[in-house]
């Protein structure tokens, strides 16, 4: 018969995103009704814990008074809760448990292929200043060997034999409702397909817009070209655009749509790799608009979104078209490549085209760890760590190059796992790829990313630093800067 699910532990909501909005109410006001606005519409679900108010005034970047007056005003009006001990959350419904009871609702990666390090036996280097990998000494082993235990301790038995088509009920209910909490996506359950990877989202994706008779795919210039390879691979023919300081540029995005008849794009909103800009707010308003206008498709590729050091998140820009915008993510950046999954959001009508079915599913045991990990707050618990390990890592990286190249240009937005970092007049970024590599310092060349077979503007390397060890920080920089100046 089948096993009875107990009801879990009280779910976390410190991963929802606050807008706090501008004008002349004060500060601690605003808080007040973004968080009213979070528990009206859900991302704050009843039963949920929130987050500390030294935690969340740091995301929020105001003072902890701010933060405890809200809190304080809130649970004197009853809309939450504190307990001592147990912080300060969402009350539960009269009579009931919370929206936490998941149990009730029970019916990327991103990895550069050319990268050797996901070949067969090979060892990331000693001093690994190569992007695009996790912080594999802190992939969550034991939290993540809990919530398979505990998935097999509640699947039913006949779902022991059962790979849904488009994924498990339980993992599109807990990756939907993360998402509605942290990114803003407007998603229910079953927009949600779960993946093994953002590579295997955007290889169903592109089968979808070839099916529907797309031709031609617009694309950031650099970027991640295994994507782009993927694209081409199913019949469509990427169209590079040049990005800055600003994200991708929209001005010539149109003008290449216009010349080549493309109406859909794969872009990087949040953080783009590799330059690391942000999309700026005119730019995604006006590719919005673009989408629209011309009933297309934007791929948004969700890369490293979680991890910003400097400000509060940005919502996913699928929020704002989701009938046009296909989200695409995975466990790759946040935990490892290794765990398998990701999982798209995509419109109903490109869902059915896209090919999702065609390839095997993770299984459904995967699928339900993943559940429980979300629904236990561990996902969470990990993100608000790894946030912490990742700024102290990128202050130290930056002031190392500082102290030992100093003048040298160093850009991108405090977020994510890697910088750009200029080179100087003469020093050809491949020559020192090569050298570095000698001494046990894996970096990346710029250009390596580039679409276009054109010379670049400047010579420059991609720094990663979310698999490089705290201890080994200054000394990865110093062998880095011994190559850099013997190559002047």
């Amino acid at each position: 018969m089948p096993r009875s699910r107990p009801a879990p532990g009280p779910s976390l909501a410190w991963e929802t995103l606050l807008d706090l909005g501008s004008g002349p109410a004060p500060l601690r006001e605003r808080l007040e009704r973004a968080l009213r606005e979070a528990v009206a519409d859900g991302r704050a679900p009843a039963g949920s814990a929130l987050p500390p108010s030294r935690a969340l005034a740091e995301t929020l970047g105001v003072s902890r008074w701010v933060v405890t007056e809200a809190y304080g005003q809130l649970v004197a009006e009853g809309f939450l809760e504190a307990t001592v001990g147990s912080g300060t959350r969402v009350p539960p419904p009269p009579g009931g448990r919370g929206a936490s009871d998941a149990g009730a609702r029970v019916s990327r990666p991103h990895t550069d292929v050319s990268t050797p390090a996901l070949r067969g036996e090979y060892r990331r280097p000693p001093y690994d200043l190569g992007p695009g990998v996790a912080d594999l000494r802190h992939a969550p082993r034991s939290r993540w060997a809990a919530a398979v235990r505990r998935a097999l301790e509640l699947l039913p038995d006949a779902e022991l034999a059962v790979v849904d088509r488009l994924g498990h009920p339980s993992a599109r209910t807990a990756v939907a409702d993360y998402l509605a909490r942290s990114r803003h996506a407007v998603a229910a359950p079953d927009d949600v397909v779960i993946t093994h990877s953002a590579s295997d989202g955007m290889t169903a994706v592109v089968a979808g817009l070839r099916a529907a008779g797309h031709r031609a795919l617009l694309v950031e210039d650099p970027s991640w070209s295994r994507l782009r390879e993927i694209a081409a691979a199913a019949g469509l023919t990427p169209v590079p655009v040049p990005v800055d300081r600003d994200g991708v540029d929209v001005d010539r995005l149109l003008a290449a749509a216009a010349r080549t008849g493309a109406r859909a794009a794969l872009v990087t909103p949040a953080h783009q790799f590799p330059l690391g800009a942000a999309l700026s707010p005119s730019r995604r308003e006006a590719i919005v608009r673009w989408v629209r206008e011309v009933d297309g498709v934007l791929i948004e590729d969700d890369y490293d979104a979680e991890f910003r050091y400097d400000r509060r998140p940005i919502a996913a820009l699928q929020s704002l078209a989701p009938e046009h915008v296909v989200l695409v993510g995975s466990l790759s950046k946040s935990m490892a490549q290794a765990y398998g999954l990701g999982w798209a959001i995509a419109p109903a009508a490109l869902r059915e085209r896209a090919r999702f079915a065609g390839g095997p599913r993770p299984s459904t045991l995967e699928q339900a760890a993943l559940a429980q990990f979300i629904e236990s707050g561990d996902l969470e618990r990990h993100l608000r760590a790894a946030r912490g390990r990742f700024k102290r890592r990128r202050t130290a990286l930056l002031a190392a190059l500082d102290r030992e190249l100093p003048g040298l240009e160093v850009t991108g937005i405090a977020a994510g796992m890697h910088a750009v970092l200029a080179l100087p007049p003469g020093v050809r970024a491949n020559d020192v790829v090569g050298a570095a590599a000698r001494l046990g310092v894996a970096v990346s060349d710029l250009a390596r990313y580039r679409a276009t077979a054109a010379a670049p503007s400047h010579e420059a390397l991609v720094l990663g630093y979310g698999n490089l060890s705290d201890a080994v920080v200054d000394e990865a920089v110093a062998r880095l800067a011994r190559v850099i100046r013997s190559l002047e």
